[in-house]
């Protein structure tokens, strides 16, 4: 038998004070909220915390944990959390082009990777949690 091998990520919707959306520009997949791979010893809320910090400059406190979205081909499985901004500024990094908050409505046109709009709406949706999402 062959052991499987998956890769666990998680993403945030963080919000600021004034109910905007913390964005990140990546180079590869525009415009999306922050989030990266879990590392190994490593929990996941830390690991978001982590992310978002090294993206987008901006320290979070975690809300909930809000779903889990599978990609079956890629084996990943994409943990999503809703976060509030508490302290730092929003400043570029190495995987990240530019930064910023945003209203929804301007998150919803300017966010366009894959499934990445369904999966914001679906965290800002506390009757749709916990979900799971096989794609």
């Amino acid at each position: 038998m062959t052991m499987p091998r998956h890769s666990l990520s998680a993403g945030a919707v963080v919000l600021n004070d004034e109910g905007k959306i913390l964005l990140i520009k990546g180079p590869r997949r525009g415009w999306e909220f922050p989030g990266g791979v879990i590392e190994l010893g490593e929990t996941i809320e830390d690991g978001i915390i982590r992310e978002v910090k090294e993206e987008s400059g901006i320290d979070i406190e975690v809300i909930r944990f809000c779903g889990i979205y599978q990609n079956i081909q890629a084996n990943v499985c994409a943990t999503c959390w809703l976060a509030k901004a508490t302290g730092g500024k929003p400043q570029t990094s190495s995987e990240s082009l530019d930064v910023g908050f945003f209203t929804l409505e301007e998150v919803l046109n300017m966010v366009t990777w894959s499934n990445f709009r369904e999966r914001i709406v679906k965290i800002l949706n506390e009757e749709e949690q916990p979900f799971y999402v096989p794609f």
